[in-house]
């Protein structure tokens, strides 16, 4: 191997290793009120609940399998109220028109937030058992953040669905 040869293998091996040492471990986030993210792993994957729309943001709701059994087993218009281990995220995008469908449609565009909710009594009594957080996504940097101080409701917002456990949307039918 030539020494050209080496300094550019060198140098190849820096890069890499520089990229994946920098590259962000989301999951290795916790928000201000002990929230870890890392208690959402795999929340790309999970069952879909409902979807919203704001004027702002498309937002997919999605749940853990806890979660999705507690929904499938009549929770909470049984009276019954969502186990702990039970997680919700509400994953959030900005919308743009279509420019591909025959229709008026908004798709998704740039990732904004997930806002995530997970009930456990223990850690959780003041506010019904469940605790919130917001993790804000940066596209430019492609990094999650901790939000301080959440501005995407919370505890406080969902008071109004005390009677359903404090959660907002109902299993969609399929």
């Amino acid at each position: 191997m030539t020494i050209f040869a080496k300094i550019l293998a060198a140098a190849t091996t820096v890069i890499v290793l520089g990229t994946a040492v920098y590259a962000q471990d989301k999951y290795a986030l916790t928000s201000p009120g002990g929230i870890a993210f890392s208690d959402f792993r795999g929340y790309e994957d999970w069952a879909v609940v409902s979807s919203a729309r704001t004027d702002e943001v498309l937002k997919v709701i999605v749940a853990n399998p806890t979660m999705i059994a507690a929904y499938k087993a009549g929770v909470p218009g049984n009276g019954q109220p969502f186990p702990d281990g039970s997680r919700i995220a509400k994953l959030q995008w900005k919308p743009k028109k279509s420019t591909e469908a025959p229709f008026v449609v908004d798709v998704p565009d740039v990732f904004s937030q997930a806002f995530v909710i997970e009930k456990d009594a223990k850690r959780f009594p003041d506010s019904g058992g469940w605790g919130y957080a917001l993790f804000n996504y940066d596209p430019a940097s492609d990094r999650f953040a901790a939000d301080p101080s959440p501005s995407d409701c919370g505890h406080a917002c969902h008071v109004a669905v005390k009677a359903k456990d404090y959660i907002f949307h109902p299993y969609q039918k399929r």
